[in-house]
């Protein structure tokens, strides 16, 4: 019985973690923040120039399946949507796939619909950057379905 006793004691005191111990561990994981975060914030732009590459390879991928089922790449104006929805208007695909070849009409990273220009034989799909313009260096610079 007493035995009993002192091992309840123990595991009382040995219960959780000292205040020291929790500062020690805070301390660690800010000064890691502050050592890690610098390189992972300034990254930023580089990832959304990657996404919005994969992002366009994605597309591509779609249009060829498109293209595949119809024999045709849909035209400017009926756009991305009709990736998504069967179109109405214009080159009206007779096979379309009734899935569809895309879940939503995607955004670039930074916001921005991407820019789809198709004749129905050719076609070009592009994000206009973090200016959203055409043209630009760097961050700015436009990720083109012609140079990927």
């Amino acid at each position: 019985m007493n035995d009993v006793r002192i091992a309840r004691t123990r595991l009382r005191s040995s219960a959780g973690f000292t205040l020291i111990e929790i500062m020690v561990v805070v301390f660690i994981l800010g000064l890691l923040i502050t050592l890690v975060a610098p390189r992972i914030l300034g990254r930023t732009d580089e990832a959304r120039q990657t996404k919005a590459a994969a992002d366009v390879k994605a597309i591509e991928q779609a249009l060829s399946l498109y293209k595949l089922d119809n024999g045709f790449f849909p035209t400017t104006e009926q756009g991305l949507e009709a990736l998504v929805t069967r179109p109405t208007t214009g080159l009206v695909p007779k096979r379309w796939n009734a899935e569809g070849y895309l879940e939503k009409v995607p955004v670039d990273p930074w916001g921005a619909p991407y820019v789809f220009r198709s004749d129905g034989s050719a076609y070009v799909v592009l994000s206009l950057g973090a200016d959203g313009a055409e043209g630009g260096e760097g961050i700015n610079a436009d990720i083109d379905s012609r140079n990927l």
